[in-house]
Order: C-alpha cells, then sequence, then structure tokens
C-alpha cells in the first residue's frame, strides 16, 4: 500500500489465534497502512503462536494477555496501553466462543450455561472493552467488530453463536448512539465463510463454503485479505460517517433469497 491512510493512528486488536484469524488479515491490514498496533492473546497456550506473529511488526511489538470474560484482565490491558500511549484510533474486536456442544445438535438444547457463555464472550466483551477503549479515543475513533449472517438469518448448527451475533450487532448499535458524540464509530464486518481455525469447529462448514460459490452473486465468499481492506476502510477518515452499520463482505450472498 503506498498511500498510509492510517498513518500515524494507534489501535488494538482481540481475537488473534493464529496466521489463518480473520483478526490477523485486519491487524496485517493496518499495520501495512501505518498504524502502530497492540495485541491481546487468550491464555498462555496461544501466546507463543501470537508472539511468532505480531513479530512480523518487528521487536518489542506490544503484546499482552487479556481474558475478555474477566473485567480486571480487561483494566489490566488497559492500563499497559495507557502506559505505552496517550491516545489509541482504532479498536478491533475478533472475539467469540461458545461450547462445542452448543454448535453440535439443535439449537432447543442450548443449555443455559452455554447461552451464558457465548453472549458474555462474544457480545458483552464488546461492551467491555469499548468502555475501557474509549476515553484513550479522545480524538475520536473506530471500533470494529467482526459478525456473520448467522446472526440475521438460520445457519443450522450456528445455533447459539448465531445468536449471540444478534445481540454483537445489536449491541455495535447501542455503542454507536452513545459514543457517537465523541466521534466514536462503531460498525461491525459480516464476513462470508473464510476457513479459520473456528469456522473448521463449525458441523459442515465445507458445504457451506461451496453453498456461497453455487449462490452467491459473485459465486465465491471473501478471502481474508479483502477483510483486511474492509477493516482499513472503515477505520479510515474516509469511512467517518458511517457508524452502526453491519458491512457484508461475503460476495453478495446476504442479498440473496433463494
Amino acid at each position: 500500500m503506498a498511500h498510509q491512510t492510517l498513518a500515524g493512528k494507534v489501535g488494538v486488536v482481540f481475537g488473534v489465534a493464529n496466521k489463518r484469524s480473520i483478526a490477523w488479515a485486519i491487524a496485517k491490514a493496518w499495520g501495512a497502512a501505518g498504524a502502530k498496533l497492540f495485541f491481546n492473546y487468550q491464555g498462555e497456550r496461544l501466546k507463543e503462536n501470537v508472539e511468532d506473529l505480531v513479530g512480523e511488526f518487528g521487536e518489542g511489538t506490544p503484546l499482552w494477555p487479556c481474558d475478555v470474560s474477566k473485567d480486571e484482565e480487561i483494566a489490566a490491558f488497559f492500563q499497559k496501553v495507557r502506559g505505552n500511549t496517550e491516545r489509541i484510533d482504532l479498536m478491533l474486536h475478533s472475539v467469540a466462543f461458545a461450547p462445542k456442544e452448543a454448535l453440535e445438535g439443535d439449537f432447543v438444547s442450548t443449555s443455559r450455561e452455554a447461552f451464558r457463555t457465548a453472549h458474555d464472550i462474544s457480545a458483552y466483551s464488546l461492551v467491555a472493552l469499548a468502555r475501557e477503549a474509549a476515553p484513550l479515543m479522545t480524538e475520536g475513533g473506530s471500533i470494529v467488530a467482526m459478525t456473520y449472517y448467522g446472526a440475521e438469518k438460520v445457519v443450522p448448527h450456528y445455533n447459539v453463536m448465531g445468536v449471540a451475533k444478534a445481540s454483537l450487532e445489536a449491541s455495535t448499535r447501542y455503542l454507536a448512539y452513545d459514543l457517537g458524540t465523541k466521534k466514536i464509530r462503531v460498525n461491525c464486518i459480516s464476513a462470508g465463510p473464510v476457513n479459520t481455525l473456528a469456522a473448521r469447529g463449525i458441523a459442515g462448514f465445507g458445504a457451506m463454503l461451496k453453498h456461497y460459490q453455487e449462490h452467491a452473486p459473485l459465486k465465491r465468499s471473501c478471502d481474508p485479505a479483502e477483510l483486511g481492506e474492509t477493516g482499513v476502510f472503515l477505520a479510515s477518515d474516509g469511512a467517518a460517517a458511517i457508524t452502526g452499520q453491519v458491512i457484508y463482505v461475503d460476495g453478495g450472498y446476504q442479498v440473496m433469497g433463494m
């Protein structure tokens, strides 16, 4: 990218797990566009993985633990952010989780605990992170969350994750309203199926990809680099009047009735 659309901007990235993560595709694009980034990792198990990746941004790229289901870890993470920068401009929320058994059977069988966990980690965490990030966004900012069409229409086996994504999308709208006076924008990117670690946990994922290739107007879903470019656009001043929206990057699949 010749033009540095995000030069001078500082961002925090939540949700990189490995090189196939959508969060990583967006982080790479933000970095290439000139942004300085801070990363979290979820648990010691993923630390080394994420460390190797963020090393691509050069030695000493900040990387700190943050389990988004724990308020004290979120507070500690942002305390470290404040120690390293006076302000931030960008935040990526690419975090979702539901217990495996909740993504296998019928939605009606979802346990109370699985429902609570899915909403806590996949939707409430955006609110908790935004609450900490907003005071640092002293010159306005852009918050981007990742969602999927299963929030809007039934995707078999996506189950409680679809309901949690609906909650996430509604949360972005309410946050957009709350934070608008501070010039902080909050939007979702709704990605078509992408072959990530998380996706492979969904039963029938291969068939889903094939369905997009047959039915989407562009005869395909999307690739991670395209999600990265959309992330750059939403983070840039070019999107200064866009907030509370769900932007579909899915080959047009969302417009089809059948």
